[in-house]
């Protein structure tokens, strides 16, 4: 499970990317829950989707660091840049906990701290 859990997730962020969202979304389960550490709890694809389509003004740029596999878990280290609304460059560290249920996404645990570019 832990190879078929990564390359999911590889597979979900090559759709954002490629500004699929809804290739993305359908990666997780229909009650998918997102946990940003410190921030809020998305409850929902519809919810997931909403969050996508204000926070994505452009496709994020994910660089994945490390993938560790652990029975229905998988952890993804890396950073990410972001444009806000204004064009402005935002760039975040994360560590993502994601919880897989029969092959689809269940929950994420996102830690996410903003850093300077490298």
């Amino acid at each position: 499970m832990s190879q078929q859990h990564k390359d999911i997730l590889l597979q979900a962020n090559a759709a954002i990317a490629a500004r699929n969202y809804e290739g993305f979304l359908s990666h997780c389960t229909d009650d998918t829950e997102w946990t940003f550490v410190g921030d809020q709890v998305l409850k929902g694809k519809e919810a997931v989707r909403r969050y996508m389509a204000a926070t994505y003004i452009e496709p994020p740029r994910v660089t994945v660091d490390n993938l560790i596999a652990e029975g229905d878990f998988l952890t993804a280290v890396g950073e990410i840049s972001m444009k806000d609304k204004d064009g402005r460059e935002t760039h975040y560290a994360y560590c993502d906990v994601w919880r897989f249920r029969d092959g689809k996404m269940a929950g994420l645990k996102a830690f996410v701290i903003k850093t300077d570019p490298r």
